[in-house]
């Protein structure tokens, strides 16, 4: 069916335009309306199946061109979100089709209240993907790769969870232990994984501080990869990715 914009006229529009509201320093004005609508599907506020309003009135909606509106939904098209046929309209796809994994698409599903179970599943994928990273690090690792992960857990020290800059610590450091299995597949992943920490560490602490700090478990995964011990950093990375997913669970119950 096709549905009208649900909650599309958000503060953006209510300011005079998602062009005037949300254009800035090194943001494009169609990765602004791409951000709008992806949010939007990622939120359930479009369903699978659902087909777009037309061309015409999105843009007369969101006071932006024709041609930004059609970039956008070219963003979205890429990611697997959409598809658009001639005289069918724009129709959002099956969640199954949707790049899940785009670092984009992640951003869109935090952006409201994320899918419980979608949280769980990003978790069960570090789990899976992490300590195989972590033990590989331990075996293939260099001393710059060492360098990179003592100094982002130095940053992540200085500047806590909490905040921004800490967070970027910690995607670092998890970024550095990916670099150092040498495995390009694995290395695919890298911005995937980043902001999945990046995101569910953000989640977590919604509802309330941390309720511990994590930072000496990072300590245990460095320690591990920097002693060439493959079995003890598999070990510690997985602890650390379950002992995430507990300080996450009050948030996902509530």
């Amino acid at each position: 069916m096709v549905k009208e914009n649900p909650s599309l006229h958000g503060d953006e529009a209510e300011k005079g335009g998602i062009g005037r509201a949300t254009r800035g320093p090194g943001r494009r004005l169609h990765g602004a309306i791409a951000h709008k609508l992806g949010t939007a599907i990622l939120s359930g506020q479009y369903q699978p199946g659902d087909t777009l309003s037309g061309e015409v009135a999105f843009a007369e909606e969101l006071e932006v061109s024709r041609s930004a509106y059609r970039e956008a939904i070219q963003v979205l098209t890429a990611k697997g979100l959409v598809e658009s046929r001639p005289k069918a309209g724009t129709r959002v796809l099956p969640r199954t089709r949707w790049n899940l994994l785009d670092p984009d698409v992640l951003a869109w599903a935090f952006a409201g209240e994320p899918d419980i179970q979608f949280v769980r599943d990003l978790f069960e994928l570090r789990a899976i993907v992490e300590p195989a990273a972590a033990r590989l690090a331990a075996v293939r690792r260099d001393k710059e790769d060492l360098r990179l992960m003592k100094d982002a857990l130095a940053a992540m020290r200085r500047h806590t969870l909490a905040t921004e800059a800490g967070r970027a610590a910690d995607r670092d450091f998890h970024n550095a232990i990916l670099n150092a299995t040498r495995n390009d597949a694995l290395l695919v992943l890298t911005a995937s994984i980043g902001a999945a920490v990046n995101w569910t560490t953000q989640f977590k602490q919604r509802a309330r501080a941390l309720p511990r700090n994590p930072i000496p478990d990072h300590v245990r995964v460095y320690d591990a990869i920097a002693a060439s011990d493959p079995v003890a950093a598999a070990e510690a990375m997985g602890v650390l990715v379950d002992l995430a997913l507990e300080d996450t669970a009050s948030t996902m119950q509530g």
